[in-house]
């Protein structure tokens, strides 16, 4: 099974800082779930379901979401880290999707 390396600074001894390491772990969720609350805004809006206010309530938090998102990730210094560790998991995913889909191909071979 594949691992993913979730990062953090090594110290004297080579031990990684698990503590950064989670951390990261934790600001790619919060940034994937930040992109599905994105969509899902987007969809609502072009639905026509959102007045006018709500569009701009709705813009104005999730942008500070994301601004304080970037903070934490600056002054904790994981900002390469979140970035490292989103594209293992997209390559994670990816890989899944694939054998998933030559696994049902294989079966429908038969």
């Amino acid at each position: 099974m594949r691992q993913i390396d979730l990062g953090g600074e090594a110290d004297e001894g080579g031990e990684t800082d698990a503590a950064s390491g989670l951390l990261a772990l934790v600001m790619t969720v919060v940034e994937l779930l930040v992109e599905a609350m994105e969509k899902e805004a987007i969809r609502r809006m072009e639905s026509g379901v959102l007045s006018p206010e709500e569009i701009e309530r709705l813009g104005t938090q999730l942008q500070a979401i994301e601004d304080e998102i970037e903070a934490i990730k600056e002054r904790e210094g994981i900002e390469n880290d979140v970035g490292e560790l989103r594209t293992e998991l997209n390559d994670l995913l990816s890989e899944g999707i694939e054998r998933v889909y030559d696994d049902h191909y294989e079966e429908l071979e038969r």
